[in-house]
C-alpha cells in the first residue's frame, strides 16, 4: 500500500493482517519501486491518488506495470481524482473510504480471485 497518510495505510494493513495477508506499506512512490525492483512479492499494488512527488500516484502505477506488466493495481480514490486510472485501463479504482475498514480484504480478495478488474 502506497500512500502518505500513515494512518490510512496502517489502518488498511491491519484489516490485512488480521486475515492473514502479507502488506508492505510505503510513503513514497519511490519507496514501492524499490520493492519492485527488488522481486519482493506483491501481488497487489494499492495506490492512494492523492500520492504526490516525482513518482505520483499515475506515474507510480505506469512505471510499475512497466516492471510487472500482470501487476494487479487498485488506485484508492478521494473522487476529486479525473482521469487517474484512464493510465492503467484494466486498474480498479475504489472510494478511499471503503478501503479503510474491513472492506479493504474483501477488495483485495476479489482482485485476487479475478473478480474484479
Amino acid at each position: 500500500m502506497v500512500g502518505r497518510d500513515k494512518r490510512w495505510r496502517d489502518e488498511a494493513a491491519a484489516h490485512v493482517h488480521r486475515v492473514g495477508y502479507q502488506a508492505t506499506l510505503c510513503d513514497r512512490g519511490v519507496d514501492a519501486m524499490t520493492v519492485l525492483a527488488l522481486g519482493l512479492p506483491v501481488d497487489v499494488l494499492v495506490i492512494d491518488t492523492a500520492l504526490q512527488g516525482s513518482l505520483c500516484c499515475s506515474r507510480l502505477a505506469v512505471e510499475a506495470r512497466v516492471l510487472r506488466p500482470n501487476l494487479r493495481i487498485v488506485f484508492a480514490s478521494d473522487d476529486t481524482d479525473d482521469g487517474i486510472a484512464d493510465m492503467i485501463p484494466d486498474a480498479l479504482t475504489v472510494d478511499r473510504d471503503r478501503l479503510t475498514g474491513g472492506e479493504v480484504v474483501g477488495t483485495v480478495r476479489d482482485v485476487l480471485a479475478g473478480r474484479l478488474s
